[in-house]
């Protein structure tokens, strides 16, 4: 954990790793809030209909124990996968908690996933069991249960039960409260995230229970320090992801602050704020795409009486301009961090430490030892575009993609993991996002990075989202393309084209303006809320058919 302080170079003179030999994170996320405030609030679901369940930290451990055994009367042992296809709720919590406590492996599977990718990543696991709400076991069984590798199938909600399907709360009601949590290993295996499989088949990026306390310092700086007093923690981000999971949820009962869910599957900008509002949430963690939607809404301050104090993003560039409306807009900056699936929260920002710049992803987190290398693991100097890497050995850092071991050994260059993002470092050592190593476009011999263009192109008042690809092109290999989505009540025209090319040009530079621009009614998005550039790639190709 980290101690508060006003300045990078003291968090990391007076920092240091203290990894126990034996650690389960449902241990420090649970067991011991369980036995030391038994009667504070663990989790607040607010349903659809508005109406509010409080989980205390002993009801969530009770919980998780009656599950755990059920699991294991199920058949489920130490290292057996089990997927977990739950949206943001208490009982996503609740089977997390369970699996490691087994020392199994959880595999969070996304409620948005269609058919195939379901299939693919159950496949893939070899999951052994699998816990769902009503709409997944619908799923599954358009899928087929002769398709994967399950024994059992466990259902919150009305389900009929039968060969390998049971009640999540039937199974519950006939097990014990009582449970005595595996004593497992930092570096036993603890979860399976797939990555998002923006380019090729997704991986399993498989981690160790040390994940979430390498995860711990990142996440402290990027909500000033939590936990504070009155501290309650809400993201929209999906539990299945990293985000959501890694994020925000776990760092957060780790240190005793409450989290806020919500049934509400959708994005909404204004509902959002007046979610905020309601509920006195005062530490978010929101996806850069989503505070992007979030300009949307006009003076929020004045609208909504909004008590957060912490804000951190993740997940792709969140840009000099929506930095800049945020901190003008409320006052305070967000502290926009960096890291990927495999290896996450090891560069950050801090406002309250005074780390903090416009347009740069972090400095490195204490902890973590970050660089800008070249193509053969070599440091580049200040102002130097190479590829963003992290020095092994450290805690959070992945064990291996699952079942691919030459992947697992593509991604190391000598003693650095290799990110597949290209960056510059400055001389503070604040890094720049310049874009993934397949999303760098080349025209007319320049390396273009898309995130830049989209920043610029953001500060156009007719422009609420923006995606930049390269479209191949005889002349130039490839030309700068940029896929937008029109400010409300704006209407596409080739006068406003124009106009917003010519804004690009004359505030970055001849070689990086959009020569073409599509109107579109919305971008292709991850789960976690990333540009899926490689369908809008595809679909610049099909143009040229």
């Amino acid at each position: 954990m980290l101690q508060p302080a006003a300045s990078h170079e003291v968090l990391t003179s007076t920092f240091q790793w203290q990894i126990p030999t034996t650690y389960n994170i449902a241990t420090s996320v649970s067991d011991q809030w369980a036995d030391r405030t038994p009667d504070a609030l663990a989790i607040r679901h607010v349903h659809l209909d508005g109406n509010v369940s409080d989980w205390s930290h002993l009801r969530l451990n009770r919980a998780a124990n009656r599950l755990a055994n059920g699991l294991i009367a199920k058949g489920v042992e130490p290292g057996d996968r089990v997927a977990l296809l739950l949206p943001q709720s208490p009982q996503t919590a609740i089977a997390h908690l369970a699996v490691y406590k087994i020392g199994a492996i959880a595999v969070p599977l996304a409620a948005l996933f269609g058919l195939e990718a379901l299939r693919y990543r159950l496949t893939d696991s070899g999951a052994k069991a699998l816990v769902c709400d009503v709409a997944g076991f619908g799923k599954l069984q358009d899928i087929g249960f002769e398709n994967t590798d399950l024994m059992q199938v466990i259902v919150a909600g009305d389900v009929r039960e039968g060969s390998g399907v049971s009640s999540l709360d039937r199974l519950c009601d006939q097990a014990s409260d009582q449970f005595e949590t595996r004593m497992s290993r930092p570096d036993d295996p603890a979860l399976m995230i797939y990555t998002s499989g923006t380019t090729g088949n997704p991986k399993g990026v498989l981690h160790g229970h040390r994940v979430l306390l390498g995860h711990l310092p990142g996440i402290q700086m990027s909500q000033d320090f939590m936990p504070q007093s009155g501290d309650l923690l809400w993201t929209p981000s999906d539990w299945a992801w990293a985000g959501g999971l890694l994020n925000a949820l776990f760092p957060a009962l780790h240190c005793g602050v409450p989290v806020l869910s919500s049934d509400a599957q959708k994005f909404d900008p204004e509902w959002a704020f007046r979610f905020l509002a309601q509920h006195g949430v005062r530490n978010a963690f929101i996806p850069p795409t989503a505070l992007k939607m979030m300009r949307s809404v006009p003076d929020p301050v004045r609208h909504f009486g909004l008590s957060w104090r912490s804000v951190g993003s993740a997940g792709e560039m969140l840009g000099r301009e929506t930095y800049d409306w945020f901190s003008e807009e409320f006052g305070f900056s967000v502290n926009e961090f960096y890291g990927q699936t495999e290896c996450n929260a090891v560069l950050g920002s801090c406002r309250a430490a005074g780390i903090s710049r416009a347009g740069a992803i972090g400095r490195a987190v204490p902890g973590h030892e970050v660089a800008i290398i070249d193509a053969d693991g070599g440091r580049l100097g200040p102002g130097e575009q190479g590829q963003i890497a992290v020095k092994r050995p450290d805690p959070v850092m992945f064990l291996e993609y699952w079942g691919r071991p030459d992947a697992t050994a593509e991604k190391f260059v000598g003693g650095w993991m290799t990110t597949g993002d290209q960056g510059v470092m400055d001389e503070d050592g604040y890094v720049f996002f310049v874009g993934r190593d397949d999303d760098v476009i080349t025209s007319a011999g320049y390396r273009i990075g898309p995130g830049e263009i989209e920043d610029c192109l953001l500060t156009h008042p007719a422009v609420a989202l923006a995606a930049v690809i390269g479209k191949p092109d005889k002349l130039r290999t490839e030309i700068v393309k940029a896929y937008l989505v029109a400010s409300p009540g704006l209407v596409a025209n080739d006068t406003l084209r124009e106009d917003i090319k010519a804004f690009v040009r004359t505030r970055l530079s001849a070689h990086e303006y959009p020569r073409e621009i599509e109107f579109v009614d919305s971008l292709p998005l991850t789960t976690s809320g990333k540009v899926i550039r490689r369908e809008l790639r595809a679909r610049a190709e099909q143009d040229l058919d």
